[in-house]
């Protein structure tokens, strides 16, 4: 049985999903850390490009970020880089991905294992949804309006049609949306 390629964002309400840190403020509370837990859960292997591992790498891997609760999760899993300017001798628990990123996830669905994350940047995941390799995309769209940043879906995507799997709302005023790519 193939195993799920999920990815998860978050989102501004005008569409900016580029450091979330700048307009997320108060908007994660119990519930919100509550989903991602249960989204990670079954998580064993991470998809993520290699300006995000970089940046992820130098905090999580460092003291304060392995005292942070999140570092429990990405630090011991198995993350597969996007990259070709890395060598091939990562450390990290990580594998530099060589060739085609849509046909290297489709191939780690086929392999033994839990479900698989594509955790950024956002070229990553657009790429990687677009071409069919990611089966859910979860936008956690805060209440907030961001400004400047860049967007998960720019002016570049053609149009797609989408089907929500799952909605939901937080206390905190955030909006829980799942979607995948509608079947022609």
């Amino acid at each position: 049985m193939p195993r799920n390629v999920t990815a998860h964002l978050f989102y501004s309400l005008n569409g900016v999903s580029e450091s979330p840190n700048l307009f997320q403020f108060d908007a994660f509370g119990q519930e919100e850390g509550e989903r991602m837990g249960a989204a990670l859960a079954p998580v064993t292997e991470v998809v993520i490009g290699r300006k995000l591992w970089e940046e992820w790498r130098a905090y999580w891997n460092s003291e304060a970020g392995a005292a942070d609760g999140f570092g429990d999760f990405i630090n011991p899993i198995r993350k597969h880089v996007l990259s070709s300017t890395l060598g091939d001798d990562l450390d990290w628990h990580s594998t530099r991905v060589t060739g085609d990123p849509v046909d290297h996830v489709n191939e780690l669905k086929q392999g033994e294992g839990g479900d698989i994350s594509v955790v950024g940047g956002i070229e990553t995941v657009r790429s990687l949804f677009l071409g069919g390799a990611v089966d859910v995309l979860t936008l956690t769209m805060h209440p907030a309006i961001a400004g400047e940043g860049r967007r998960l879906f720019d002016d570049s995507v053609p149009l797609t049609r989408l089907d929500l799997v799952d909605s939901g709302a937080s206390p905190l005023g955030n909006v829980f949306l799942s979607y995948r790519l509608k079947a022609n």
